[in-house]
């Protein structure tokens, strides 16, 4: 007597072909690029929050305030193309300022 494992164990639609293997090597570049940004914004916050006006040779509040602006900027780029359309839980999570937030995609001359 021969025992077949039930059918709700296989995934119906899923097989490993070429272009599923593909789509989950993308997914898991999405999500490691994701990561990567998330952590380039956490450095940028933190940059600016350790700023201070007696740094004689630091760079200068504004330009902090772009350099974040940016990487939040790309954040919220990387999180669409994921498929993450709402920005708020970041923006809490992150507490971005809203001095950042304002800046946020502008162009600077």
């Amino acid at each position: 007597m021969s025992v077949r494992p039930p059918q709700s164990f296989s995934q119906p639609g899923f097989a490993n072909t070429g272009f599923n293997v593909l789509e989950y090597e993308l997914q898991a570049e999405r999500a490691a690029a994701l990561g990567r940004q998330g952590l380039k914004v956490e450095a940028a916050l933190a940059e600016l929050a350790a700023w201070s006006p007696d740094d004689a040779g630091g760079t200068e509040r504004e330009e902090l305030f772009y350099k974040a602006a940016d990487a939040v900027w790309s954040f919220f780029i990387q999180r669409e193309m994921c498929g993450f359309r709402n920005n708020c839980d970041i923006i809490k999570r992150y507490a971005i300022p809203k001095e950042v937030l304002a800046r946020v995609g502008t162009v600077r001359k």
